[in-house]
């Protein structure tokens, strides 16, 4: 291996689109694609070094989409009128909600890693999981005294994607610890 050359993305990205002939645009994509067969490693000046401080929307961006999506659906189904078109958005959002969020969590939280899964698989997965889960927690509030009804589903439906939100979550900023401290 050569010497350790230091430059910010920004400036590599410049030089190379500079050299190439080709748009910032696809010269950041030829280093991302760099990066990810290993050619040149990619290192964050300044990375957080506690949970709170990954959580901002820098490193978990995927988790504050994940809440906003949530929020969208307690919206939808509180706020709206039920009439159309209304109607249409509560489904909508109430699939997204069901039938998505809790899979794409728990996929999150057993595969930290991006380069575990393709986004296919992924998507994929999240569907069959979200599938699997979603009844067997109609099945447990079938046996509580609150029963199937639409404050319950919600509410467990939105406590346990967001729970499971923050599990990967926290097993990503883990991950992104370790690797800060093996890069040192």
């Amino acid at each position: 291996m050569g010497k350790a050359v230091q430059l910010t993305v920004i400036d590599l990205a410049s030089s190379i689109a500079e050299a190439d002939g080709v748009t910032l645009e696809e010269a950041a994509a030829r280093v991302w694609e760099r990066a990810e067969r290993e050619e040149i490693r990619i290192v964050d000046p300044d990375p957080p070094v506690t949970y709170p401080g990954y959580l901002s929307p820098t490193y978990s961006a995927w988790l504050w989409l994940l809440v906003a999506a949530l929020a969208t659906m307690l919206a939808s189904v509180y706020l709206l009128p039920q009439a159309p078109p209304f109607t249409l958005v509560r489904a909508l959002t109430g699939f997204l909600a069901c039938l998505y969020l809790p899979g794409y969590a728990l996929i999150e939280a057993l595969y930290p890693q991006r380069r575990e899964l393709e986004e296919l698989e992924r998507v994929a997965l999240s569907v069959g999981l979200s599938l699997a889960l979603t009844p067997l927690m109609g099945l447990v509030l079938n046996y509580t005294p609150w029963g199937i009804r639409l404050d319950p589903v919600a509410l467990s439906v939105t406590s346990l994607t967001l729970v499971l939100g923050l599990i990967a979550s926290y097993r990503k900023y883990r991950y992104h610890a370790l690797t800060l401290r093996m890069a040192k």
